[in-house]
């Protein structure tokens, strides 16, 4: 009997790519024999962080994890899952708002590509008031945010 490979997309904006969302990966891996942090463009937001350098960060950040690939996207997440041969989407949740958006996202998801599952994470607790947009707002006004990224900008 052969071994199903369970590959999962983890898309997303990542901007900036965070703890919390280093500790998704990580947890994933336990779950998925293969992740694709996919870096997605969202037509209603304007990146802070260049694109090319966070995508060279977080590959240097997961290097040592061969079973870990960085890519850019500019599709339907769905069909960039059908492209990649992946059954699942990895999100991570801090929150009851980020439920209702994500289910919502999962919904649309599911009816592009039928045999595409979503599978929530709960952000673990000491991550869970990270969030990108404060981090951007803090870096913005010189505030240190090393503390809040698994790399150095």
């Amino acid at each position: 009997m052969s071994k199903l490979n369970k590959v999962a997309i983890f898309p997303g904006s990542f901007d900036p790519f965070t703890n919390g969302h280093e500790d998704i990966v990580l947890r994933g891996l336990q779950i998925f024999d293969r992740i694709v942090i996919a870096f997605g463009h969202n037509s209603n937001k304007t990146r802070y962080f260049d694109l090319d350098m966070m995508l060279e960060k977080v590959r240097a950040n997961f290097i040592h994890l061969p079973n870990i690939e960085v890519i850019i996207f500019d599709e339907l997440t769905a069909l960039l899952a059908k492209r990649y041969k992946a059954n699942f989407l990895l999100r991570g949740l801090r929150n009851t708002t980020d439920f209702e958006y994500e289910n919502s996202i999962s919904q649309v998801n599911r009816y592009l590509n039928d045999g595409l599952e979503t599978v929530f994470l709960i952000t673990s607790p000491k991550y869970a008031a990270i969030s990108s947009s404060i981090i951007r707002e803090v870096h913005k006004y010189g505030g240190d945010v090393s503390s809040f990224i698994p790399y150095r900008l």
